[in-house]
Formats: C-alpha cells, structure tokens, sequence
C-alpha cells in the first residue's frame, strides 16, 4: 500500500502533466512532496503563466488524467539520454549535473505519457490508489529556483492531498480556524514584535511586550537547565575563519553564511552556530574523565542567510537567540545521557501545553554519499546509539534518509503549529567525529 507522501509525490508529477498540456512552453523544475500535499516549479517566462483563476482548470485536467495513470515506471539512463531528453530545460539539465557530481543514478519515471525526472518514491497504480476527490489546487506563488534570491523566480503551483475527502475537509476547516492564532497576526496586535524593512528581512525586533515574554521564558529555561546539571557560558558573535575550517562547516555551510568581514587582512565570520565556539571552551582547560559529563549551555546570538523565499515570522529568522548546549561525555554513557536530553524537551513541552510533537531522525542520503565527513565505523555507531536512544525514550519517531549534517545525523523535534506546519524546533546530535577534528575525543 502507497505511503501518503508517494501520493503526493505522484501528484507533482501529475500536477506537471496538467500544466504541460495547456502551457507548452512551460519549463518544469521540481516537484516534491510537502507536509500538506505537493507543489510543482515552472517557469514560464516564454508566454502566458496561469493565475489564481486557472487553478480549478488544471485540477480539473489532472483529474481527468488520473484514470490513464496506471502504472509509475523507472528506468536509469545515461547521462547522454537525460541531456538529450531534456535538452530545451535548463533547469533539468543543472539538475543532472548534480547527480552526475554526487556520483549518483539518472532515473525517469513515465506515467500516462509524461516523463519527469525523479529518484523514484511514487504510487505503483495511481489510477486506483489516489482518489480523485482527496485533492486540491491551493495556491500560486513565487520561489526562487533552488530557494536563491539570486536565481530566476520561478511560479510555485501549490495543491494539498490526503487518503480521503473528509481529511481534506477537516484541514481546510483547520486552516479557517487557523488563521485567527496566526502568530504573525497576533504579533502585531498585540504589540509583541515587528520587522523592518531598514533593518533586513528576518531580522525580528522584540517590543517591551514581547521581551517580557521572551526574558521569562529566557530566566524559566535557565533555572531548568542548572537544575538539570547545565553551566551557562558565552561565546563571541564573531570569529576568525579559520575555526569555521577546522569544524568543517567551510566550506560545505558557507552558503547559509553571511558574508566575511576582512579585519586586519583576516576574514571573519558571523556565527551562525555555537558549536565550534563551545569546544573551544571545553578544550580551554585540561579536562579529567572524572569531570565528565561537562554540560554547556549558552543562549548564542546566532545569524543564518535564510533564503527570503523561506522566512516565516519568528519561526523562520536570519537572526535569533538560540538555546545551546553541548555535552561532553565517554562513550560508553552517551546513550543514557541522550535519553536524558529527550526527557528534558518532553519537560518543556509538557509545560508549555505542547502536545503535538514527534521526533524525525535524518540519515545519511544514499545518493549524495560524497558531502559526508567522517569514519564509516562512527557514522554506524552514532546512528545506532541515536536510534537507542530514541527508542528507550518512547517518543514516537520517523526516520527520513537524508538530512544528515555533513558530520552526523541528527535527530530533531518537530512540532506542529497551529495553523498546522511543522518546525523543527529543536536539533540534536550524538557527535563522534567534532572532537577528533578539534584535536580530542
């Protein structure tokens, strides 16, 4: 049986199907699976682009397409054939190039006369499995192609899909009621936070209001954390580049970066974690296994380049305060201590009324092999001691195969909001490999 994620999936593709048959001179891009349904890229810069009007038409059109869908087939193919297949894409064409780079199969999959380029993770038989009254066109947008400002805009086709009517009836009613306790909305009204064009996209300021909040739940976290055995240090905003080479984040990070500033004929970075700082404070004095655990915690100013097509209010920021913590320990106790950790997330949730929540850990991608650092041997034990330690915590779970840091995987937490999206609200990692490129284990 079809996962919802590969109906969503196949509906991109149909969705791309449908646009084609009535906009030729569109030029696909991607087409993914999303928390709600799917979404498709074009561009359409040579002619007529449809609009908010031209939605039903093209829903209607992928319905009447959807009987002929009865099978999803792959097949790999030279990278000769790709090109020649997608010879008058560019974006298609750039695409291979990144599989052709990561060392990686060139796959296309066919249905009902339409070929896309995908890696696979489709309905076997769309024609019965997907029901034709369980989803919708939602909206159109504009997205950068790969998410970069400096790229074309290209015109986003968003559709939602679920197993039945009724769940998609429940959702848009969901989304009504949503948007009265939109915290964007309510922000505003209620005189909490702002931003400013003159400052710069996502670069929240918090009003006297909204700082009250923010400094009690500051003073609430660290009154926790101490109890919790946690010492709180600081850390600069800034560092020489240098470090940011010896963590590994440069230069396969340096993308989410903002740009080096020059110092003394040095470069210097804007942090955008607190990681490598933190080890620099833990290598700052000689350290005895009988000081161990050594837990750091720090709330860390930290600048991110967002791409602007991705910021949302306060949970999507370039600029924030996170709450870090690093812990130092033997081996042989970082299981216990993990399962630590989770119980102290569950704690604040607990607390704050959170209750819809689950934890996704994100391994390595099969496919893109070549961006990970690290020994074979500790990538296995870090990703088996994070799965144990996520299954003696008893907090429901999912594992998506890739998403790992270039250095791990990581596990986060995802809660749900209440206009129903989900964030990653906090990331963690069982490290194996930071201490050896620091110098210590």
């Amino acid at each position: 049986m079809a996962s919802l994620e590969e109906k969503r999936h196949t509906l991109a593709h149909l969705l791309a199907s449908a646009v084609l048959e009535r906009y030729p001179h569109a030029k696909p891009t991607i087409g993914p699976a999303i928390d709600t349904g799917f979404y498709y890229d074009f561009d359409f810069s040579g002619g007529e682009a449809p609009g908010e009007a031209d939605l039903k038409a093209l829903e209607d059109a992928m319905r009447e397409m959807l009987p002929s869908w009865d099978g999803m087939q792959g097949v790999e193919v030279s990278e000769a054939d790709a090109r020649a297949r997608f010879a008058g894409n560019t974006y298609k064409l750039e695409l291979i190039d990144s599989i052709v780079a990561s060392g990686g199969s060139i796959t296309l999959y066919s249905s009902g006369g339409f070929t896309d380029l995908c890696r696979g993770g489709h309905v076997e038989k769309p024609s019965s499995e997907i029901k034709s009254d369980a989803f919708m066109l939602e909206r159109i947008a504009g997205a950068y192609w790969r998410g970069d400002e400096k790229n074309a805009m290209l015109t986003r086709i968003v559709g939602l899909a679920f197993e039945t009517r009724e769940e998609l009836e429940a959702h848009l009613l969901q989304q009504e009621e949503a948007k009265k306790r939109d915290h964007r909305k309510l922000g505003e009204e209620l005189d909490l936070f702002t931003f400013d064009e003159s400052i710069g996209k996502g670069l929240p300021i918090w009003l006297p209001k909204g700082n009250i909040i923010k400094e009690s739940l500051e003073d609430w976290a660290k009154e926790t954390e101490r109890a919790w055995g946690y010492q709180r240090i600081t850390t600069p905003i800034i560092t020489k580049e240098n470090l940011f080479i010896t963590s590994g984040h440069l230069p396969l990070y340096k993308d989410s970066m903002y740009a080096p500033l020059q110092i003394e004929e040095e470069n210097y970075y804007i942090k955008p974690m607190n990681c490598p700082f933190h080890h620099r404070a833990f290598a700052a004095r000689p350290k005895s296994y009988r000081d161990l655990p050594v837990r750091y915690a720090e709330y860390g100013w930290c600048h991110r380049y967002e791409d602007s097509g991705s910021l949302f209010g306060l949970m999507r920021v370039r600029g924030m305060q996170m709450n870090d913590a690093h812990i130092y320990i033997q081996k042989e106790y970082a299981v216990e201590e993990f399962v630590k950790v989770i119980q102290l997330h569950e704690y604040y949730y607990k607390t704050l009324g959170i209750k819809n929540y689950e934890m996704e850990l994100a391994l390595r991608d099969p496919n893109n092999m070549g961006k990970y650092h690290g020994d074979e041997a500790d990538w296995k034990d870090a990703e088996e001691m994070t799965i144990e330690a996520m299954e003696k915590s008893g907090v429901p779970y999912k594992i998506v195969h890739e998403g790992a840091a270039f250095y791990g995987p990581k596990m986060d937490f995802q809660i749900y909001s209440s206009i129903g999206r989900s964030f990653t609200a906090s990331t963690n990692q069982l490290d194996l490999f930071m201490g050896k490129r620091f110098g210590s284990d």
